[in-house]
């Protein structure tokens, strides 16, 4: 659902400066964003190459916490603010696939998202997909509008990749998240992953990409980024780089990727 406080989408595009959602899509190939986008994206693989493989491991970070979540945890719901564009394994592609009854909830406030959205986001006959355009900030509309599709006395998987980042330390997004969690019930997960600051090229591309972006990302050490899951039974194993989080059979420690983000499932008492 569009917040009628702001602006129609075409209105909020801004094609002339980047948009994290839109930079994200072309570190990740895909062709939904414009020139300034592009250049953006050139900028940061320039400075630090290994981006587009944090950004590869993020998205498949989101499709095997998806695949536990519906699986060992028995979640049949799922809260993803901070959706970005529509790529493959979404989550409710993902979740459906081994629980079509799943209800997914996406949440974002770029226009280019909420048109892709609309679109090509469609659930199973037997489960729900909605979509609420609203800043993750806003924290009452965002659970007002997830209520309409989900029930959110029932255990909800909460999805924040990338998002966190995005907020400076002075809104603390911590407390963002402790409110999120306490509007959901005992039994629901915290999914989360953020890049970190262990690499001062990467810390040199993200200033310049703040300098001319719309948003701004803010680098944090995985310390800073495990108190997100403060007060949940965090799933083993731990907040840890995201590529070895529940790593695909076959791939242990010596073969995954260092990576420069980390991520961790948690689950509420």
């Amino acid at each position: 659902m569009t917040d009628p406080r702001q602006p129609p989408a075409a209105d909020r595009l801004q094609t002339d400066r980047p948009h994290s959602a839109r930079v994200w899509n072309y570190l990740l190939g895909g062709k939904d964003h414009y020139p300034a986008d592009a250049a953006a994206g050139e900028m940061i693989l320039k400075t630090f190459p290994d981006i587009a493989g944090i950004a590869r491991d993020q998205r498949a970070f989101l499709a095997r916490a998806v695949r536990f979540l519906t699986g060992e945890a028995g979640i049949r719901q799922f809260l993803d603010i901070g959706t970005g564009l529509p790529t493959a394994n979404n989550t409710h592609e993902v979740a459906q696939w081994s629980a079509p009854e799943s209800r997914v909830v996406y949440v974002d406030n770029d226009p280019l998202v909420l048109t892709h959205a609309r679109a090509l986001l469609t659930s199973t006959p037997e489960g729900a997909c909605a979509y609420v355009d609203a800043d993750v900030r806003d924290t009452g509309r965002v659970l007002d509008e997830a209520a309409r599709t989900i029930d959110l006395t029932r255990p909800v998987g909460l999805t924040l990749l990338g998002i966190m980042g995005q907020l400076p330390d002075e809104e603390d997004p911590w407390d963002l998240v402790r409110r999120l969690l306490a509007a959901l019930p005992s039994g629901s997960y915290l999914a989360l992953a953020d890049g970190t600051d262990t690499s001062e090229t990467m810390t040199r591309a993200i200033d310049a990409y703040n300098a001319s972006s719309v948003s701004s990302y803010h680098l944090r050490s995985p310390a800073r980024i495990a108190e997100f899951f403060d007060g949940l039974d965090v799933v083993a194993p731990g907040v840890v780089r995201i590529a070895a989080w529940r790593p695909e059979p076959g791939r242990d420690g010596e073969h995954l990727p260092p990576g420069h983000a980390v991520s961790g499932v948690g689950r509420k008492p």
